[in-house]
């Protein structure tokens, strides 16, 4: 279907969480006080990575990538999220729906990719410290970030525009919060199974090689952390490379069950939660997860805080 597809509705209707009405508000609530701490989580990584000299490496140049990327994941969902749980309408333009996916699709896949780039970056950092400078140089790390962004866009131009062309025989009634992939497909009137075994194919991909790839590397660190004869420099390495763990685990569970196996007989409301995790949960955490376990991240923050402090003690 494209945006001349005849069977296309003009307007989709998210039925999110319509069927419990009453967690509509408490859930509004909710999912508001999450996407403002997203977002200012995450603007506060980017600022600092940005503003602080001391941070001026790899690991928070990627990691200020992985905000950027997590704030625009939530801002193409949440916002119409919380618009439909605060009233009656809960409709969506057929355009915004297609946008909708197309971006969130894109930025799914560049996430998978860069949290790889993390790990290799950590590998390089651990295991062969003293060539890490001259291997992560700034053209490379460029490159590897441009990599993963384009990869994600390929991404997503394969299975939005398979998608895209599925007629929809009318129906406009989404059963989840946002326009996905997997749901659009279920609403299709026509035979499904080649986009099926697509999104299976491509999500394998996307999700199992890069966690692959991701494994493979934690465990050089992990080998090369336990010959390490300091206490001090095994905390340290295990302290650095311990955030990414978790933000990999929170990221990839959810998105392995929704995307590596699409037909599987998850109820929609389980969807619907594993939908709502891995685009304001997930995104919502990383930044917290960082800057607790990061020793120069708050030191940086505090530093941050304290320069405000004077500049407006100064002008007031």
């Amino acid at each position: 279907m494209n945006l001349g597809n005849e069977s296309a509705p003009k307007i989709f209707i998210l039925l999110g969480f319509s069927s419990h009405p009453w967690l509509e508000m408490p859930l509004f609530i909710m999912v508001l006080v999450a996407y403002v701490c997203t977002v200012l989580g995450n603007i506060s990584i980017i600022v600092v990575s940005r503003r602080d000299p001391q941070l001026d490496s790899p690991m928070y140049f990627f990691l200020s990538n992985l905000s950027f990327l997590d704030l625009c994941f939530t801002t193409t969902t949440i916002p119409q999220l919380l618009r439909n749980l605060w009233g009656p309408d809960k409709s969506i333009s057929y355009g915004g729906c297609v946008t909708q996916f197309y971006i969130f699709h894109f930025l799914g896949a560049t996430e998978c990719i860069l949290l790889a780039v993390m790990s290799l970056d950590r590998y390089i950092a651990i295991c062969k410290p003293l060539r890490y400078p001259a291997i992560m140089h700034q053209q490379l790390c460029i490159l590897l970030v441009s990599m993963a962004w384009l990869s994600g866009l390929a991404n997503s131009l394969l299975q939005s525009t398979l998608t895209v062309k599925l007629p929809f025989c009318g129906n406009n009634k989404v059963d989840n919060f946002l326009c996905e992939v997997p749901v659009m497909i279920k609403m299709s009137c026509a035979n499904t199974a080649f986009n099926i075994a697509m999104l299976s194919i491509v999500g394998t991909f996307y999700s199992l090689v890069p966690l692959s790839l991701i494994l493979i590397s934690y465990g050089f660190i992990v080998a090369t952390v336990l010959r390490i004869r300091s206490s001090e420099g095994k905390k340290k390495a295990f302290n650095t490379c311990g955030s990414h763990v978790v933000v990999v685990t929170l990221f990839y569970g959810p998105v392995i069950s929704m995307y590596v196996q699409p037909s599987s007989s998850n109820s929609q409301d389980k969807n619907k939660l594993l939908s709502l995790f891995y685009s304001l949960v997930t995104p919502m955490l990383n930044p917290f997860i960082y800057t607790l376990r990061n020793k120069d991240m708050k030191g940086a923050m505090k530093r941050l805080l304290v320069s405000l402090y004077h500049k407006g003690a100064e002008q007031t």
